[in-house]
């Protein structure tokens, strides 16, 4: 049955299970501390001891009469409220840096410090941090018109690549250091493009306008202070405009042309000139051999003619017989008619067919190809044979009467 319901043992007892024991009494409880069962406890109890705990903490007395019981709840609540309140705005200020990034920490406004990766705190509401990426490698891509040093108009296609070097820098000197960096990239390539040839830029001249621009670029970021670092600059393409382009590229193909030509004649020379200076060489060795040889069969010549005239002072007739011997061997060994001298009658001239007709096979061959006796020739060589026919005749003669 309920706990209120009167009755049960007749004594009209209060069966209260919050009661501290189950005689009857006090309707509020008795004697709450003594044995039995124990209840719920009083919350307006609960809050009072936490009142006085927290004044105790924040050294305020604690006042307690039952009169001030409500008063004294509502100001524990708000002590609580506090305690919560103060301990979420010091989680808040708990936070992790990456060990790719850095933080930069602003206090009211002003620059405190530059934190290192790891896990940090800061008071919230106070403190402000931005945490910057150190170690990524950002691009910017530009392209644009410019004007060249020869008064020719070229389309530039460049890339930069940077990085954040100095944080504090880069959070607090420049209000945009993208946008910064992207107006000195055009400044820098327009004063390089400006200062170059057409031809070397749309050619071999790409790599010294990346290095120039970069130079130039990373200087402006160092005078502007905005703690970035220039890496690389890519010059992408480098054309003429597109209105013109047809042109341009007739102009580049007739240079390649050009330069194709020069190598293969420059090849041709390299191949050609040293054959010439061997051939030279070797004529001039030629020359040197024929005039050595020249000389000592002059001297040999000397040397046998100074010997033949001594040996023809000391026996003049054998000497000329001799030499009369050998001028006529000479002469016969290269005629293939043969002169017979028979004793006691007359000379008898044998003419060999078979020489005769190669000769005439020669002369036909000669002939044929081009080389044909005339006139003249055949009277000169007529006359020759006489002469020759004269000398012998006239040696026969001389021998008879010897």
């Amino acid at each position: 049955m309920a706990w209120n319901e009167p009755g049960g043992n007749g004594n009209g007892n209060n069966h209260d299970p919050w009661s501290g024991d189950n005689r009857g009494g006090d309707k509020r409880g008795g004697n709450r501390g003594g044995g039995g069962d124990q209840g719920p406890p009083d919350l307006d109890e609960a809050l009072r001891k936490l009142q006085e705990r927290l004044n105790s903490i924040f050294g305020k007395s604690g006042g307690g009469g039952s009169g001030s019981g409500s008063g004294g709840s509502g100001s524990g609540f708000v002590w609580v409220l506090l305690v919560v309140v103060a301990l979420a705005w010091a989680a808040m200020g708990f936070y992790t840096v990456d060990q790719q990034e850095r933080g930069v920490v602003l206090r009211l406004g002003k620059y405190y410090e530059t934190v290192n990766p790891g896990l940090q705190w800061n008071p919230p509401l106070i403190d402000e941090v931005t945490k910057v990426n150190t170690t990524r490698v950002r691009t910017h891509d530009h392209r644009a018109l410019m004007l060249t040093e020869d008064e020719n108009i070229v389309d530039i296609d460049m890339t930069v690549q940077y990085l954040v070097i100095d944080p504090k820098a880069y959070r607090l000197n420049v209000r945009d250091p993208e946008n910064s960096l992207a107006h000195a990239a055009e400044s820098a390539l327009r004063q390089v493009v400006g200062s170059s040839e057409m031809h070397s830029l749309l050619t071999e001249g790409r790599e010294a306008l990346a290095i120039a621009v970069q130079q130039r670029l990373q200087g402006y970021m160092q005078t502007y202070s905005t703690g970035l670092s220039i890496s690389k600059i890519n010059v992408k393409n480098a054309q003429a405009p597109t209105q013109v382009q047809d042109a341009f590229d007739d102009v580049i193909k007739a240079r390649e042309d050009e330069q194709r030509v020069k190598n293969e004649a420059e090849s041709y020379a390299n191949g050609i000139v040293p054959e010439a200076r061997g051939e030279a060489q070797r004529m001039l060795e030629e020359a040197n051999a024929y005039r050595e040889e020249v000389t000592a069969r002059a001297e040999g010549e000397t040397k046998r003619f100074l010997a033949l005239l001594n040996e023809y002072q000391k026996a003049p007739g054998v000497t000329r017989e001799r030499l009369y011997l050998d001028t006529m061997q000479s002469v016969y060994e290269k005629n293939p008619k043969v002169l017979v001298d028979v004793q006691g009658g007359n000379n008898m001239l044998y003419l060999p067919l078979d020489k005769l007709m190669e000769k005439s096979t020669e002369r036909r061959e000669a002939t044929r190809s081009g080389q044909q006796l005339n006139d003249q020739s055949m009277r000169e060589l007529t006359d020759r044979v006489v002469n020759e026919l004269r000398q012998r005749q006239s040696t026969t003669t001389r021998r008879e009467g010897r």
